[in-house]
């Protein structure tokens, strides 16, 4: 939802949180093949990254990873390189569920700058459990960043609101800004080679190109002349973790959240508990959404953060293949291209460390989640970022499935303030899985083509 939310959590007067995406700009993409594959997200070339990787074989890991890795080019200000994430995959082939965490980590020595995870954890992920070689998954990304892509609205409207911090980076600027010194308009072509070069890297090295080699030693020397304190070790030994989703039950559906040692898990558990509690006072579908903003307001009271960023520079993303398997994505960087400083002859934007003031709080609201029936197949794979609405968001239209409602809509929230979240959703009722694209966003839900 391309919404803007309050950061002053005391002052909530209400909140709507039905998820929506079918009032998309680029509306409700239904999949009614057998297969029902399917792509969202946030930025559209990005997603059709994703969906050509299907269309060639490529299960939904790899549809994520090459999402991923799309978005680090078209989509910086929330998953450049330098972000870290969560994803969880459910693979019914297997007969089972996975976590793999790799969120960016705050340093050694404790510097601005954190310790990159996304480029470790996709490979990581998409090594265990994809399909297609590691090559054909960056390709896109690669091609955008080297012959250029236009600048879709999803970007533009991020863009805008992040200017001053853009102006202030000599990659970012030259890339994203005029010659008088503003944002380029929409459908402008950029290009970043040094980054094209870096993904090149990346293809042919795996996760070593990014932490090793040329593009880890120019990190390091980055970070060490900004004071940014990025040991090259730390970058050489930077792991994710890979573990077992938490699993509540929920009405019908055992849903799938991030675990317990991650803030994301700690928030999406409690929040997903609290909606439980206040669900079972309310019988009509009408009151759905008054015992989920209830359930958020417990939540958010019981955490105590009295005020956010408005932007916490953060994206989600969901894939689902013709065999069932399902995968959801969460990033960030924690802020609005992190911390708004691009290593020198890499292309890449560096994370803001999580100690750094209010920037860990991005990864509390990072809500990958999947949600299956009896019968083990994916009811919604879908992801919360960038706020407590996106959170909120996926538990209301759990709620509404759960009463046997067709969810295609969210609702409005009306808060003293603003804060930018978002939520994608793949559904999957009547046997037809749809895409539903955040309500006020340019995002996209896409099907691989014949």
């Amino acid at each position: 939802m391309r919404s803007r939310f309050s950061a002053f959590f005391a002052s909530w007067i209400s909140v709507g949180v039905g998820l929506a995406g079918c009032a998309s700009d680029l509306g409700l993409v239904p999949s009614r093949s057998k297969s029902n594959a399917i792509v969202v997200g946030d930025e559209p070339y990005a997603v059709n990254a994703g969906a050509e990787v299907l269309a060639v074989g490529g299960n939904a890991v790899d549809a994520v990873t090459a999402i991923y890795f799309a978005l680090s080019v078209t989509y910086p200000v929330a998953a450049g390189l330098g972000g870290g994430g969560i994803c969880l995959v459910h693979d019914t082939a297997r007969g089972r569920d996975d976590e793999f965490d790799f969120l960016a980590r705050d340093s050694a020595g404790k510097g601005a700058f954190a310790v990159p995870g996304n480029v470790r954890g996709f490979a990581t992920m998409q090594t265990a459990m994809g399909n297609l070689p590691w090559q054909r998954v960056i390709a896109s990304a690669e091609g955008y960043a080297a012959t250029g892509f236009p600048i879709s609205r999803a970007l533009w409207s991020r863009l805008n609101a992040a200017e001053n911090i853009i102006r202030l980076d000599a990659g970012l600027a030259s890339e994203f800004m005029d010659e008088s010194g503003q944002v380029k308009p929409a459908g402008s072509r950029v290009f970043n080679h040094e980054l094209a070069d870096t993904l090149s890297r990346i293809r042919t090295d795996g996760a070593g190109g990014l932490y090793k080699g040329v593009v880890g030693a120019r990190i390091e020397a980055y970070a060490s002349a900004q004071s940014g304190s990025l040991a090259g070790a730390e970058l050489a030994e930077y792991a994710p973790l890979r573990g077992s989703p938490r699993v509540i039950r929920f009405g019908d559906f055992n849903v799938l959240l991030p675990g317990e040692s991650t803030g994301a898990g700690v928030f999406a558990g409690a929040l997903f508990e609290n909606v439980l509690y206040a669900s079972r006072s309310v019988s009509s579908s009408s009151n759905t959404e008054a015992a989920v903003v209830s359930a958020t307001k417990r939540t958010l009271s019981s955490f105590g953060v009295a005020n956010l960023p408005n932007d916490l520079g953060a994206t989600g993303f969901a894939a689902m293949d013709e065999h069932g398997q399902a995968v959801s994505c969460a990033v960030t960087m924690n802020g609005p291209f992190g911390s708004g400083h691009t290593a020198q002859g890499t292309g890449v934007t560096l994370a803001r460390a999580p100690s750094a003031s209010q920037a860990g709080l991005a990864a509390a609201f990072l809500t990958p989640v999947i949600a299956t029936d009896s019968d083990g197949a994916a009811v919604l794979t879908g992801a919360g970022a960038g706020g407590p609405v996106g959170t909120a968001s996926v538990a209301d239209a759990l709620a509404r499935l759960r009463k046997g409602e067709v969810v295609t809509r969210r609702g409005d929230a009306h808060i003293n303030g603003e804060v930018y979240d978002t939520v994608n959703a793949i559904l999957c009722q009547e046997s037809v899985c749809s895409a539903l694209v955040d309500a006020s966003s340019s995002g996209l839900g896409a099907a691989p083509g014949p």
